[in-house]
């Protein structure tokens, strides 16, 4: 079956490293959140799929918890859920015969559209106040803000 995994990532032309004898780790490259690792383990009865997207929010949970869910609905494979540490993720599950090019481009695309379009979003509901003081940090100091560029609406206004 790993056989079978790999020759379709092959085919389609993913990045992707062997995990272990069942599972690899596929890297997508997004814009927002630059890389976004999706495990792909092959399991007794299907191939199930994960992508961390971000870890716990600082604050307003629920209303990132809400922003997800408002999501889920418009998603194919996959769906946001959390893990005991509340850290966001991307999981799913497949029958082993959507071992496919076809419908591994599929998955791996949803993925990657849906965990990179959300990205800023999580990070400006549920770290605004840690943002906010990364920007006065660096402005005070007179580091760079480049990576702060998306959030030029809570950069501090003198």
């Amino acid at each position: 079956m790993i056989d079978q995994l790999t020759a379709a990532l092959d085919e389609i032309g993913a990045g992707y490293r062997a995990d272990t004898p069942r599972s690899v780790v596929v890297s997508l490259p997004g814009q927002r959140k630059l890389n976004i690792a999706c495990g792909l383990v092959i399991e007794d009865h299907a191939l199930r799929v994960e992508a961390f997207v971000a870890r716990r929010p600082e604050e307003d949970r629920e209303a990132v918890w809400a922003e997800l869910l408002r999501r889920n609905g418009k998603l194919y494979a996959v769906a946001f859920a959390t893990d005991e540490m509340e850290d966001i993720h991307l999981v799913g599950r497949l029958p082993h015969a959507a071992i496919t090019a076809a419908e591994l481009d599929l998955v791996l695309g949803q993925v990657l559209v849906a965990a990179d379009d959300v990205f800023n979003v999580i990070l400006e509901i549920g770290f605004k106040t840690s943002i906010e003081q990364e920007w006065a940090w660096r402005l005070a100091h007179g580091e760079s803000t480049k990576n702060l560029e998306a959030f030029e609406h809570l950069r501090p206004r003198d």
